[in-house]
């Protein structure tokens, strides 16, 4: 059974017909031939009577499936799926166990945003998901909604240091090869789970009340340890508006090569060496990628078309800072944005962007600034109360933009319908006071 419309935007990834509730991944990977041979443990639930079990898996070959530890499955697979038929129909509501043994050279998938998921670097790999990216690299079921526990088993050459969605619960050598175990209890979106392998030197810090850290390679420490330097007071100025961190810790990653944009992972963002200048100039972008892990990280999508929930918060978050650390005030930034906003194309709906604009940066600049109306209408406190309110009642699930709209609905005095009809179904841009 599927619903178009929660697929609309990514029609062939992932199936409601069942959730995933754990995902075990031991990965043996060789980063000089780009070779990895792995094992995933699959833990699910039917939604419905399952006669096969469709998971996403990209280019990489499954050589043996067991279902319920038994060895007399069939399973097919194309370019993108993997089809797993069990020995008997799985009935509705019964939980199974999928064992995967999978092998093959890895490489990013190709998509309309660009190549997403396991890439190489230069001396290392990094894994950047967001949309549907991580199939690249472990067979899952790759929807936005379908959150898991996940345990991490990261096998490489000693000289690597592996970082992993998740908290670091084991590190042994054997052979001349480091293997890193990584628990993450905290539901968790496939797009959202991470393994960067580098030559790096890992810095731990702790800032009101929070564990995070900072990996980087030794030619760029003085610029990371500046750059990086404003963490500390984001946490205790975020967790002040947006309510406690989430997640156990938190880890920023910096890789040797140039990177575009940042990548945002849970409990983990990583920054290419275009983004440290030892100025501060990627300031924004590091409050930028903290705020995710409120806003898209804890607080997850149930379907792209929301992805304003994810970008316009932390986007607004970015001003947030600013006027917070003594730059540019939020009204300021708004007012700004905005103008830029009212010269651009008109021909976004916020509310649906579509999947071709949906990382379009006026995704970013429109949800933030009806952020910024929705506070100057509600006042201080009773939108920061909002946004905690938000945090905390929807902390490790999954939401809507009517999710959105009727808890913003309790803060109000009047009716706030025709407020977003107007910032998220109509492509014309609305006033910020209006």
């Amino acid at each position: 059974m599927t619903d178009p419309a929660r697929h609309a935007y990514l029609p062939r990834s992932g199936t409601p017909d069942f959730s995933v509730l754990s995902y075990d991944l031991d990965l043996n990977y060789r980063v000089a031939t780009n070779r990895l041979d792995a094992t995933a443990v699959i833990r699910g639930r039917a939604s419905v009577r399952l006669s096969a079990i469709v998971l996403d898996l990209v280019h990489l070959k499954a050589k043996r499936v067991r279902v319920d530890g038994q060895k007399r499955v069939r399973f097919t697979q194309t370019p993108t799926h993997l089809r797993i038929v069990p020995p008997a129909p799985l009935p509705a509501g019964s939980e199974f166990t999928v064992e995967v043994a999978y092998d093959g050279s890895p490489v990013p998938r190709r998509t309309r945003w660009g190549t997403l998921g396991w890439e190489e670097l230069t001396d290392g790999v990094i894994v950047a998901s967001q949309p549907s990216g991580a199939p690249s690299w472990f067979p899952c079921n790759d929807r936005p909604s379908d959150k898991a526990a996940y345990r991490l088993r990261i096998t490489t050459e000693q000289a690597y240091t592996v970082l992993a969605t998740g908290e670091p619960t084991g590190h042994s050598v054997v052979g001349g090869r480091g293997s890193w175990t990584f628990d993450r209890e905290e539901p968790t979106a496939t797009y959202l789970v991470a393994v960067q392998i580098g030559r790096y030197i890992v810095e731990r810090r702790y800032s009101d009340g929070v564990e995070w850290a900072v990996a980087y390679p030794p030619a760029l420490q003085t610029r990371v340890l500046h750059d990086f330097e404003p963490v500390g007071r984001m946490l205790e100025c975020f967790q002040r508006l947006f309510g406690p961190y989430p997640f156990p810790s938190y880890s920023v990653v910096v890789t040797a090569d140039p990177l575009e944009i940042p990548l945002e992972a849970q409990g983990m963002a990583t920054f290419g060496s275009t983004h440290v200048d030892g100025r501060g100039g990627s300031e924004r972008l590091i409050a930028h990628e903290l705020a995710h892990q409120w806003f898209g990280n804890s607080v997850g999508l149930s379907v792209w078309g929301d992805i304003w929930l994810n970008e316009g918060f932390a986007c607004y978050a970015e001003w947030l800072w600013s006027e917070a650390s003594g730059g540019l005030s939020a009204n300021a930034h708004a007012r700004v944005h905005h103008a830029g906003l009212l010269l651009a194309s008109k021909d976004l709906l916020l509310g649906d962007p579509g999947p071709d604009s949906m990382f379009d940066d006026r995704v970013y600049k429109r949800g933030a600034c009806l952020l910024h109306a929705l506070r100057l209408r509600l006042g201080d406190e009773r939108f920061f109360d909002l946004l905690r309110e938000w945090t905390r009642v929807h902390r490790f699930g999954t939401v809507t933009s009517a999710d959105f709209e009727s808890l913003a609905a309790r803060y109000a005095d009047e009716p706030l319908d025709r407020f977003f009809d107007a910032w998220l179904r109509q492509a014309r841009l609305p006033s910020l006071t209006a």
